[in-house]
């Protein structure tokens, strides 16, 4: 497959280590696209290192839970993140970089390792990942019928709107992934997106968590005599 001006075929195609980018909330999937906004010098460090190397990144959360320390510059990782080639940047003349990454592949973190730069960067493995090279993998397994009456039902009980052009056309793994990375949820529900180990899986996930807020949305609802 091909993300940007580089091809990804094989796993011998994706770097071993790579800088790794803590966000709290932010999931990319393969082939589809995550707009960020850089303004930490460390992170502008990354950037400028990446761009003048391979261009790769790797995404992934910092912990979350009971324990999790929000205001730790160095908090431990999330075991699985992914892989992100950036595919366009723009300076904004105000010192930060806005870019956008194209997803290559899911990984996972076998260790941080020692670095002379400003920001981390960890040893992956994407062996347990291999399916995310192959576009479109397992399409037919997904229930889009089902994905689209869950995302049907959400819109509704949130006076949204959606563009039903675009869902209709399209792809059943362009529809799962973009509706994952968009959906409102939390660090853990993201998480449990990313590690679904299948497309089908994934849809399953969403439509199971989208189920539970559209009941927890409708338990918080005042009763009216």
């Amino acid at each position: 497959m091909r993300i940007g001006n580089a091809a990804y075929d094989s796993l011998s195609d994706l770097p071993s280590i790579v800088p790794v980018f803590p966000l709290s909330g932010a999931l990319l999937l393969p082939r589809a696209h995550l707009p960020l906004n850089i303004f930490e010098p460390r992170y502008l460090a990354m950037i400028d290192d990446a761009l003048a190397g391979d261009r790769v990144i790797g995404m992934v959360q910092p912990r979350f839970g009971e324990g999790a320390d929000e205001s730790d510059d160095n908090p431990p990782l999330c075991d699985v993140g992914a892989l992100g080639r950036i595919i366009s940047v723009q300076e904004t003349g105000d010192g930060r970089y806005l870019i956008q990454l194209g997803g290559v592949c899911r990984f996972r973190i076998l260790e941080e390792v020692t670095r002379s730069t400003p920001y981390r960067q960890c040893r992956i493995s994407a062996d347990r990942f291999e399916s995310d090279l192959t576009v479109r993998a397992e399409e037919g397994a997904v229930d889009r019928d089902a994905l689209i009456r869950a995302f049907q039902s959400y819109l509704d009980a949130n006076d949204l709107e959606a563009d039903w052009k675009s869902v209709r056309t399209a792809s059943n793994e362009a529809l799962v992934n973009t509706l994952a990375m968009m959906s409102p949820y939390g660090p853990a529900e993201k998480q449990a997106l990313l590690e679904a180990p299948d497309l089908a899986s994934r849809a399953e996930t969403l439509v199971a968590i989208t189920e539970i807020e559209l009941a927890r949305q409708a338990s918080d609802k005042p009763i009216l005599n």
